[in-house]
């Protein structure tokens, strides 16, 4: 934050105390306070990278974030994939409560982070007395003697700390002050930019010993997968509340962008969501062995919440429409010949919103094939798909693979070097299947555990 807005917040932060002391005096639920039951630490350290998951409703850089802003709703989606929940606090500029921490330790089981400007030992007791399991303490804010006095109080309740910087200056305090956990703002706080490029810069200064954390900026799934080489987690907010969808965005986030093709029963799709896929594949394609009629289509797509791509694969272009009036699709992938003359009549007739995918065959190199208009998305397989295996991926050198998924044979032996390719996404079919058409749901949630943590 901007030096006169930091001041600014700490010259308010400090009338806050004032009058919540008087409002609520220590005095009052000192005796209340019990030490912590979880070991905000330890938790961390079982998962690489771990997530702490934030909730926050405004920020003095963006405002409101979510006008939809629910607590209950959002950490019910948090709740599965959270190493750890972080509630802003903070009143006048976050629009936090002190009570969301206590909603929050009813509603889940993770250790919760009370994040505010801390720089009273009062903020501590009542983080507290609100169930708050660790408290992040700033360095841009704190003295070394302010610190020590914030984080003996912490200790002595049990709570963890995560002790932020901004630069290698306080990185040497943090050191000085033995803090186990340091948090990288990645927000710089003079002119209120974010740039990843500073974890980049100040993590491998940091003693392997620690646990290191990346705030701030975190978006994408190919971010985590960069920087988890030189942090342990990272702490995510803004892109998450801002999203239009919660669950898709914190899937994209953990395991990226991927699909799961070929459903032809509900169950899969049900288990396709729940391991984190985004996208759900259903095959149109009367000659494939996962054909499914569009009755069969709608029923599968009532049962769960994912994005649902319809494949074709050269369908006449009224019959594709006529097949999916009325289900509610994210996108057509076209699997078969289509020229660029079809493409173009099939955009014009799409109900609005509808996406075009198109699937590459990959034999030799593929700059041409992947050059299409109205073309959001390609789908880079080996032959038609379904076939069991895989292209080689040599071909994908010095090309821009951010709209780019990754198909053809890929299974739980493969799928950790595929995520590595740092293409959008990965479509999975013949290899997560028992038979053709029907899902392995073992094989699914094995894969996707490679995915989220890289094993």
């Amino acid at each position: 934050m901007q030096k006169n807005l930091l001041k600014e917040i700490i010259h308010n932060k400090k009338k806050w105390i004032k009058q919540r002391q008087l409002r609520q005096p220590l005095t009052q639920f000192k005796n209340f306070v019990v030490p912590s039951n979880k070991n905000f630490e330890e938790s961390l350290k079982k998962h690489h990278p771990f997530f702490i998951l934030e909730c926050k409703k405004s920020s003095p850089t963006c405002g409101i974030l979510n006008s939809n802003f629910n607590l209950h709703s959002i950490l019910n989606e948090y709740k599965t994939y959270a190493t750890a929940i972080s509630i802003l606090t903070d009143e006048q500029y976050f629009q936090g409560k002190f009570e969301y921490l206590l909603q929050a330790s009813q509603l889940v089981h993770q250790p919760i982070l009370s994040k505010d400007f801390f720089i009273d030992p009062y903020q501590v007791f009542l983080a507290r007395y609100y169930k708050a399991d660790a408290i992040l303490l700033m360095l841009s804010i704190l003295n070394d003697h302010q610190y020590a006095i914030l984080s003996k109080i912490a200790k002595k309740l049990n709570m963890g700390i995560i002790t932020e910087i901004n630069n290698t200056e306080e990185l040497n305090r943090a050191n000085y002050l033995k803090a186990n956990i340091i948090g990288i703002n990645n927000r710089n706080l003079k002119n209120l930019s974010v740039d990843i490029q500073k974890t980049i810069t100040i993590a491998p200064l940091i003693s392997k010993k620690k646990i290191i954390i990346s705030e701030s900026g975190i978006s994408t799934y190919k971010e985590v997968r960069s920087l988890s080489k030189i942090v342990n987690g990272f702490l995510i907010g803004s892109s998450l509340i801002k999203s239009t969808n919660l669950n898709q965005k914190i899937k994209s986030i953990i395991f990226g962008k991927n699909k799961i093709c070929g459903l032809t029963n509900k169950k899969d799709a049900i288990s396709s969501y729940k391991v984190g896929a985004i996208y759900g594949g259903l095959i149109f394609e009367k000659s494939s062995v996962r054909y499914v009629s569009k009755n069969l289509a709608y029923n599968i797509i009532q049962s769960a919440n994912l994005k649902y791509i319809a494949v074709f694969q050269d369908e006449p272009i009224f019959n594709l429409i006529s097949l999916i009036k009325n289900l509610p699709i994210f996108a057509i992938q076209l699997h078969g010949n289509e020229t660029q003359d079809y493409i173009d009549t099939l955009y014009k007739h799409l109900p609005h919103g509808i996406k075009i995918w198109k699937a590459v065959s990959v034999s030799t190199t593929i700059t041409s094939k992947i050059s299409f208009k109205h073309v959001t998305r390609y789908v880079l397989d080996n032959g038609k798909g379904g076939t069991g295996k895989t292209f080689n991926w040599s071909y994908l050198k010095n090309i821009d693979l951010s709209n780019i998924i990754i198909a053809g044979g890929l299974n739980e032996k493969n799928c950790f070097s595929a995520s590595k390719l740092g293409c959008s996404g990965l479509d999975f079919n013949s290899g997560i299947e028992k038979t053709a058409g029907i899902k392995d749901e073992k094989k699914m949630i094995s894969i996707f555990k490679k995915l989220r943590y890289y094993q």
